[in-house]
Order: structure tokens, then sequence, then C-alpha cells
């Protein structure tokens, strides 16, 4: 086994660990040595292709189809030279201050992640997407809700000269996307930092991780040989994601009693939902995700987005086999789609465990009331489908495959809450969140405030797994707000933290 030393290292290099490297890195100047250990590969521009299933195995665990126990759901994150920030489709809103008071976390306050969201909002270039770049498949959402009188609002998104691809979710082809693998990642290596690609960490020992690097046959090969390593450290940053960064705590032998590990995990349960108009409409060419509807977030616990997914994905999620299914996806210039994500509830029975061999297990349950939701989704989504102009409409829980136009009027009779079954019906879900959340204390959270792992002084988290409970919208910003005070904590500690 090969040994290397640093001061800090950092599993992960996604919104997480991205921030606290970039965040981190002016300390290079003074002699402190950063590692990034980043699980995934680091692609070359050309091996972007935008062919869908090549690309969800290259970038995604599972191909983007994990599972969790009962198999009931699809849990889609990826793995790359900057994280999940590579193949999410750049939408960027900052938390609300009630679901920070919601989250009840003693001296955690709304109005720091606020600020804090402002810097990284400017630093990733956020802003709204030009009127004439948006699609049909945006604008006939846009203008159904309106006219439904349902509030609607347009996505913040970090892009620099989207050529609307529309590929967002395989990775951005035209390097328009400002993830962590365009801003954070370059500016910190800039700065000093070291980013080794390939290389998964096996367990957290004291002081020191224990990795293997090994190069797939495609991407940029690893800074390191293809073995195993173990790297000493006097900080250790852990930034690997909701599934993943509980899973290495668990293989980890730790110096405290953490029973909070790895529960109140959270995921935003979500439904791709699907209508057909009677012409073609754009909704491949352009940003595929321009508007949201947060309408229903409150009374029926879900959130509208626009979306746009690709062959595969859209088979998958339509309930049903047969002439009817390949039908409708022959015809995919011709389909809408919205995007329903339930809010569901931060329980403790919902949680990351590890199988025999360490590797992540997903222990989710859909509860009624999350079902209950995605059932009320449905209703609404058709009447947004049918205002919008679409010819008929797919419910995975209507009785029949396809709800025609001129028979919106029995929504409720033809939409029925006891076809929404799990395994018939295909839910997956859109923002993995909580396994390490912060709190007061070790009995009910993994981390203090700032992201300390209780008991472990050199130990700490920055990703969506610190979430206590959902975020209630798109994570992306909210991570990066929690990594910024992460990193801010290091640097206040640096002098005892980095002593030799």
């Amino acid at each position: 086994m090969r040994e290397k030393e640093f001061d800090i290292v950092i599993v992960g290099s996604g919104a997480g660990g991205g921030t606290v490297a970039q965040e981190l890195a002016p300390l290079c100047k003074d002699g402190v040595r950063i590692a990034v250990l980043e699980w995934g590969p680091k692609l070359r521009e050309e091996e972007f292709t935008g062919r869908e299933v090549e690309m969800a195995n290259r970038l995604y665990f599972d191909g983007g189809g994990f599972l969790n126990r009962d198999r009931s759901m699809t849990f889609a994150f990826a793995r790359a030279y900057g994280g999940s920030t590579v193949v999410y489709t750049g939408t960027s809103l900052t938390i609300r201050p009630e679901t920070v008071n919601r989250w009840g976390v003693p001296g955690l306050f709304a109005s720091d992640l606020v600020e804090r969201s402002q810097k990284h909002l400017r630093s990733n270039n956020v802003h709204l997407l030009e009127p004439d770049k948006i699609n049909d498949n945006n604008r006939l959402f846009h203008d159904a809700c309106k006219k439904l009188g349902y509030m609607v609002e347009q996505f913040p998104i970090n892009v620099k000269g989207c050529q609307g691809s529309g590929m967002c979710n395989l990775g951005c082809p035209n390097a328009a996307k400002q993830g962590t693998h365009r801003v954070q990642l370059p500016a910190a290596e800039a700065a000093g930092v070291t980013v080794v690609t390939n290389c998964k960490v096996e367990r957290i020992d004291d002081h020191a991780v224990v990795a293997t690097v090994a190069n797939p046959p495609f991407g940029h090969a690893s800074a390191w040989e293809a073995g195993e390593y173990r790297i000493q450290a006097k900080v250790v940053v852990v930034s690997a994601g909701a599934i993943n960064s509980p899973a290495l705590l668990l293989r980890s032998r730790l110096p405290a009693r953490l029973p909070a590990l790895g529960r109140y995990f959270t995921c935003h349960p979500a439904l791709i939902l699907v209508a057909q108009h009677d012409r073609q409409i754009t909704n491949y060419n352009g940003h595929p995700k321009s508007y949201y509807c947060d309408q229903f977030t409150e009374s029926k616990k879900f959130l509208l987005e626009t979306c746009m997914y690709f062959p595969f994905v859209t088979a998958k999620n339509l309930a049903g086999f047969g002439e009817e299914h390949a039908s409708l996806v022959t015809r995919m210039d011709t389909l809408q789609m919205i995007l329903v994500l339930a809010i569901d509830a931060a329980r403790r029975e919902n949680r990351i465990t590890i199988d025999g061999a360490g590797n992540p297990v997903i222990d989710y349950k859909l509860t009624p009331v999350v079902l209950d939701s995605l059932y009320e989704s449905m209703k609404v989504c058709a009447r947004i489908f049918f205002a919008a102009g679409a010819a008929r409409v797919h419910a995975p829980a209507g009785r029949k495959f396809l709800i025609e136009a001129s028979e919106q009027g029995k929504l409720d009779d033809l939409i029925v809450r006891e076809e929404l079954k799990p395994g018939k019906v295909s839910i997956t879900s859109a923002h993995l969140m909580g396994g390490c959340r912060m709190g007061a204390g070790p009995e009910t959270s993994v981390t203090d405030i700032w992201g300390q792992v209780h008991g472990v002084p050199w130990l700490f988290v920055a990703d969506a797994s610190l979430f206590p409970a959902a975020a209630e919208i798109n994570p992306y910003i909210t991570i990066m707000s929690l990594a910024d005070r992460v990193a801010e904590r290091i640097r206040t500690r640096a002098a005892d933290l980095l002593r030799k």
C-alpha cells in the first residue's frame, strides 16, 4: 500500500467538495497541502457525446438506476470530476427562510445561508435565461399555469454560452454549465490544490483515509497510479453525497457514538409525467428546465418543474407496455413533460446502511402521505397539460393508458389513488439529502452546525447529507452555502487543526 500525506483531504468534488476546495485553496500559499479525492472520472470534452445510455453509465452510479432495498424507487446520483453538478440542469435557487426555520437547528440562520448563496450565485454565473431561448416545452407550462391561476416562476440557471443542446442531465457537450467542474475545481487547482480522480475512498481511519485508484477505459488518467493508498491527513472533509457520505462513515471506525448516522434520509420522490400534442413542439432543443410552480408545496406537499428527459428514461416512466407505449415513445417530438417532486418528511427509519461488502443500501419507504401527494399531482399536471393544448395525457395512476382532451372533465374518475402502486408506477428521486444531518447533539444528529462530526474534531461533512430535512427546492446552492460555512470553520480553526 502506497503512503501519501496531506494536511487536508476532501472526499468528493461536487457542490460540497468543490466549494470547500476553492474556499480553502488560499491556504496553499502558506504551505498547506490539500487534496480532493474523487471517485469518478474527469471526462475529455469530446467524451460528452450526449448518447443516453453511454453517458449514464459513464457518469452515474448503476447507470442512474440505483434501487432502494424494496426496489420501489430509483435513485440517480453521479460520480465525476464535479460530482452531480456535471449532470444536473444548473437550476440555482436560494433556500426559503421558512424552510430553514422548519429545520429548527439552533444557531443556523436563514439570513446567513442567503448571504452565502448570493456569493455563489455570482461566482457561477447564475441568471435567468433570455426569453427568446425558452422552448415550447417550457413556454407551454408557463402559459398554462398562468391560464389556470397557478403561481409560476422562472428558474435562475448557471450557464455561460448555452447552445440549447438539452443534454444537461448527461453532461453539457458545450461546456456551458458552470458547475464545480468549470468554476470551483479549476480555481482550486490553479491555487495549488491536488485533485485525484478515479479514486474511491474505502474508509476513514484516525487522521487518515484509505483509497483505491482504478482508471476506467475513458476520461483522463488519474494523477496517481492505480493501486491502494493510505493518505495521512490532519483534517478530513467528507463530501461524497447523501448516499456515499453516510456509507463511508459507516464503513469507518470512528472514535464517537453516532446513533443518527445514516438516518433521516430524504429525497423528494418524483414522477416524470408526459402528455402528447397533435403537433411537433420544441422540447429537446433548448434548456430543459426554465420554470417551476410552487403553488402546492404547502397544501399538497409537491413542487412542479418543467423537464425533458431522453427516450430510455421516458419509456421507463410510462406505466404499461405494448403498442400504446411504443407509439408514444416513437413520437418524442410531440411530447410535453412535467417533473413532480413530493416533499417528504425526515423520518428516522428512512436511512442509509451498508451491506456485508460495505456498499450503500437505501432503506426508504414511500409513506401514504407521499403517495397521496404524487396522486394529487397527477390530476394537477393533467389540467396543466390540457390547458397547454395537449391532445392526450398519460397518468401512471390512470384507469387507461391515455386520457383524451375530450375526457378532461372526468379526471377524478380516470385517475384513481388505488392505481398508484409502487412497482407499477415508476417513482424516482430528484434530490438526495440527509444521512449526516446537522444538529445540536449526537443523539439526533451527526454534525454540529459547522459540519464537524460530533466527537471527532478533525472530521467534517460538507454536502447535502447535512440537511436536517428536505430542502423543498433544488438544493445545489444550499449545499454550496453549507460547504462555505464548513470551509470557514476550518480556516478559523486552522492553527489548531493543522498543528503538527
